[in-house]
């Protein structure tokens, strides 16, 4: 009975596991830049200015003076529930552009 040799997956193991945290370290560099960045959404032409960040929080929200109306309350609900809808929208797109260079193309859930 002889006894057959197992190739060695050393080397190329090693040169996978190199790329794998490569690629680990990238995608970390590409999450950190996307929470950095802010992105505008509004709604009413400009009278509801909504801002949020990559990690999808809203950081400032600016209502014009004018879309005030205490009798028409549910209109600026709405203004406002557009501008934030909108800005949170451009945010995912942001995050899917920057995360499909790793994805490929694939919607993963949480990337």
């Amino acid at each position: 009975m002889s006894k057959r040799r197992m190739p060695q997956m050393g080397g190329n193991m090693n040169n996978m596991m190199k790329q794998v945290q490569k690629m680990q370290k990238e995608m970390m560099e590409a999450q950190s830049k996307i929470e950095e960045q802010v992105v505008e959404g509004s709604s009413g032409g400009g009278v509801v200015i909504v801002e949020a960040n990559g990690k999808k929080e809203i950081i400032s929200i600016k209502i014009d003076q004018d879309v005030i109306d205490p009798d028409d309350k549910e209109m600026l609900e709405d203004l406002v529930m557009t501008a934030v809808n909108d800005a949170l929208r451009r945010a995912e797109e942001i995050a899917a552009k920057e995360m499909g260079r790793f994805t490929g193309g694939l919607n993963i859930p949480g990337l």
